[in-house]
């Protein structure tokens, strides 16, 4: 009866994914099948945690952080967990030999986002690392299967994708993550002096970024190449539709791609795949 929970624990997790993100959903979507439950898996148990530090207003953030790593720990070393979500991330880490201190630098990240920080550029390198680079690593065990070759050639391009998707949620989450949480990711910004100069230089950054990660992402096996791909694909075009706007936009509205476009977005990039990639 335990492969029941199981399946529930691996539903959870999906349906947690889909919750949350459309376009991550849609770009699993595109994986081979036999992966896409353990990107469920970390996908969901990354939202569990962010979900503590940055939406659940009025409780005591520290402590619930600390049960969930509390309750990782006991997970891995028990084997399961009561918790859907956390059973099937634990499975997942089993399964594909995802190394423990990536989980323990994420939970580092997100224990930052609970203090007041001041982020010069090295904070805002470990913070980046943390909370996206090693998302990016235990996706990279996944999708590799177990050739640790393929791992250790395709490891630095991982952790730029990871980046460069950690940066455009700054850009994009600007006005919550300020106004709300008070937290100013960007290191040695001002926030009430950001302006369309400030915006440019993080810009140039990501630019980079997106064509070294682009590499990567050619090299990948053809099981996860396509699924990475769409990903990448659709935060490229929320990251354009992000340059058009001003600072003073970005600073008051939410940018957002519609479902429509991301359609648009799936089938073009299925053209180019097939034409380029292949």
């Amino acid at each position: 009866m335990k492969k029941l929970f199981e399946e529930l624990s691996y539903d959870v997790s999906k349906k947690t994914t889909k919750k949350y993100s459309t376009s991550f959903s849609l770009g699993i979507l595109a994986l081979k099948p036999s992966i896409r439950p353990a990107i469920y898996a970390i996908y969901g148990y990354v939202r569990l945690a962010d979900e503590i530090v940055d939406s659940f207003q009025g409780y005591d953030k520290e402590k619930l952080l600390n049960r969930l790593k509390l309750e990782t720990d006991n997970a891995l070393s028990e084997g399961i967990s009561l918790n859907p979500i956390l059973q099937s991330f634990q499975d997942t880490v089993v399964k594909y030999n995802i190394d423990r201190a990536l989980i323990n630098q994420f939970l580092h990240s997100m224990e930052m986002d609970l203090q007041k920080i001041d982020y010069n550029s090295a904070l805002y390198e470990e913070y980046i690392h943390g909370s996206a680079e090693v998302v990016g690593l235990m996706c990279l065990q996944v999708f590799t299967e177990g050739d640790k070759s393929k791992y250790e050639e395709l490891n630095p391009y991982a952790m730029k994708l990871g980046s460069v998707f950690q940066k455009i949620n700054f850009l994009r989450d600007l006005k919550d993550d300020y106004q709300i949480l008070g937290r100013t990711y960007f290191p040695n910004v001002d926030m009430c002096l950001f302006d369309n100069c400030v915006k440019c230089q993080i810009e140039e950054d990501i630019e980079q970024e997106f064509k070294q990660a682009l590499i990567g992402i050619k090299m990948l096996p053809n099981s996860s190449k396509f699924g990475v791909y769409l990903a990448y694909k659709y935060y490229l075009t929320l990251f354009k539709k992000i340059k058009n706007k001003s600072s003073k936009e970005i600073m008051n509205n939410r940018v957002r791609v519609a479902n429509p476009e991301k359609a648009y977005v799936a089938f073009k990039s299925y053209l180019r795949y097939k034409t380029t990639f292949l």
